[in-house]
């Protein structure tokens, strides 16, 4: 008992920072999904109250399992591995760290996603993030905690490993760091945003090209990556023509495995 009462002060404070944390994310993207929305749809008071509940939710529970795993990862990892890489990279400046730390966790998140789409006791938690038929904002945090935590692990692990992130202040910023830019420009993938961003779109991913990740009509399992699409191009399953998808959620009938490159 005592233990949960000395843990209230930082229960709150982080409770406090996801407050604010929404009410920036309302103000920037309320307004602009009316303005450019790709459909427009009155969402239910029930459905908005799942997604706020699973907002704060899947803001706190997996980072905290996580941090007991990285902890464990990092320690079977230094008994495990020759000290001279993960010695060697974690030496490396963080302006160097953080791009190459992103690259790596990015190929993580990649393929966590896509074999959250190809094994079935792992969709059965990933197909929660699936269900909603229309996409805004908050959709990046509807998700089961247990699909949040596998994905992250995927592409966190590989930092523990090669040294990328580790117990130190700088080891700690990296993972965090890329979490953050990860979970900021989810919400952007997300949007019910009408916006294309022309030759960028190669680069980065965009609302159009994470929507026909959401469709429920064929082509279905494409675009995986969450930021960098180019890993869609090397893996065979990148698609983005001109138009947007008419129709989200679940399909009706089973996945097939991707082709080549649309």
């Amino acid at each position: 008992m005592n233990d949960i009462l000395a843990y209230l002060p930082t229960f709150a404070v982080n409770v406090g920072r996801l407050c604010l944390w929404l009410a920036l994310l309302s103000l920037v993207f309320v307004p602009l999904e009316r303005w450019l929305a790709v459909r427009k749809a009155r969402l239910p008071r029930r459905a908005l109250a799942i997604n706020l509940g699973m907002y704060f939710l899947n803001s706190l529970l997996p980072a905290a399992v996580l941090s007991a795993l990285m902890a464990v990862v990092a320690v079977a990892a230094h008994a495990a591995l020759p000290a001279a890489l993960p010695a060697a990279l974690g030496a490396l400046p963080l302006a160097v760290k953080l791009p190459l730390s992103f690259v790596i966790a990015e190929i993580g998140f990649y393929w966590g996603h896509r074999l959250s789409h190809r094994l079935p006791w792992l969709w059965y938690f990933h197909s929660v993030h699936h269900k909603p038929e229309h996409l805004y904002f908050l959709i990046n945090t509807h998700a089961h905690p247990v699909d949040m935590v596998v994905t992250r692990l995927f592409g966190m692990t590989p930092l523990y490993i090669l040294g990328l992130a580790g117990a130190s202040a700088g080891g700690s910023a990296t993972p965090a760091l890329v979490i953050i830019i990860g979970t900021i420009w989810g919400f952007f993938i997300h949007s019910n945003l009408r916006v294309r961003l022309g030759p960028l779109e190669s680069i980065v991913a965009t609302p159009a090209f994470h929507h026909w990740h959401h469709t429920s009509i064929a082509p279905l399992d494409r675009n995986f990556s969450s930021t960098l699409p180019f890993l869609d191009r090397v893996f065979g399953t990148w698609y983005l023509p001109d138009q947007w998808p008419s129709a989200y959620g679940i399909a009706d009938t089973p996945p097939t495995p991707p082709g080549p490159a649309a």
